[in-house]
């Protein structure tokens, strides 16, 4: 008797039952916390503090309650203006560096690759101070106020996004072929012609992975924009840190509200990636064109 076997059978390592355990561990992982702040949004405060998983109160008027309670309208406007405009100058002026070190030979060329790696091993809180001293310094020698305005993060955090963006271009324009560009430049297309016109069009999936860890980069921080920040002008990180650190007592803190207003946070997120799914796996899962 002959066993007919499938090609998806015949290349798997491991057996069918192991695979499915794994994924639901990992899928109870994943979506035990999520499912808890989801509850624990609606329940009452109460019952979060004695330990209660599923709510015994339903309590919907925590995700209105918490728009009064914290400044989240604010927080929630600067953060996606200022992260969203970090994310795509960051995409664009990616692209283009990127271009020039993969497709052109010039002195020091390896030399700026390199430290392109040797950026990421600094640490952000490293660089806390000397940013802070900088832009005193520059207000002082200038006149500008730079501190407590939205430049000020938008700096940073485009400061510390466009190495990393940058060398994910860099890999990926590596995987585009030449004959394109070269075939471009026999018709008399200029360098930035073919950068517009062929090399970007291309590069949709690499240029949406690099702009979006810019802007999670910039969305996820608290350090800096703390710091930099004021009241008017500080994210939806910080103003979830300070309403933390405002139910710090001897009350029951309000937990419904602060899972709400984490959630709410979280949903800008979980959008972008919703609609960028595609190019975040043409992004991350292949090299380029072939």
């Amino acid at each position: 008797m002959t066993v007919v076997r499938s090609s998806a059978d015949v290349h798997r390592l491991l057996p069918r039952w192991l695979i499915v355990t794994i994924i639901a561990v990992l899928l109870v992982i994943v979506l035990g916390p999520v499912l808890y702040m989801l509850f624990a949004s609606v329940n009452a405060d109460v019952s979060v503090a004695a330990g209660a998983f599923l709510p015994t109160e339903l309590h919907l008027d925590n995700y209105l309650k918490v728009w009064t309670t914290v400044d989240l309208g604010t927080g929630l406007a600067n953060s996606v203006v200022i992260c969203g405009a970090v994310a795509i100058v960051c995409a664009f002026l990616a692209v283009a560096t990127a271009y020039v070190l993969v497709r052109y030979e010039f002195r020091g060329r390896l030399s700026f690759l390199r430290a392109l790696l040797g950026l990421q091993s600094i640490p952000g809180t490293l660089m806390l101070l000397p940013v802070f001293v900088l832009f005193s310094s520059t207000a002082s020698l200038l006149g500008v106020q730079i501190i407590g305005t939205r430049w000020a993060v938008f700096i940073t955090y485009l400061t510390f996004a466009l190495p990393f963006s940058t060398w994910v271009m860099v890999t990926y324009l590596r995987g585009l072929p030449k004959a394109l560009e070269e075939a471009a430049r026999i018709d008399g297309a200029s360098s930035w012609r073919i950068l517009t016109g062929i090399v970007v069009p291309l590069s949709w999936p690499g240029i949406v992975v690099s702009g979006i860890f810019a802007f999670l980069l910039g969305w996820n921080d608290v350090l800096f924009a703390s710091v930099l920040t004021n009241p008017e002008t500080r994210t939806a990180a910080v103003a979830l840190q300070v309403f933390g650190a405002t139910q710090e007592g001897g009350a029951v803190p309000l937990y419904g509200q602060m899972m709400a207003a984490s959630l709410i946070c979280a949903l800008p997120v979980v959008v972008l990636y919703l609609v960028f799914q595609r190019y975040l796996v043409g992004g991350l899962t292949s090299g380029g064109v072939k």
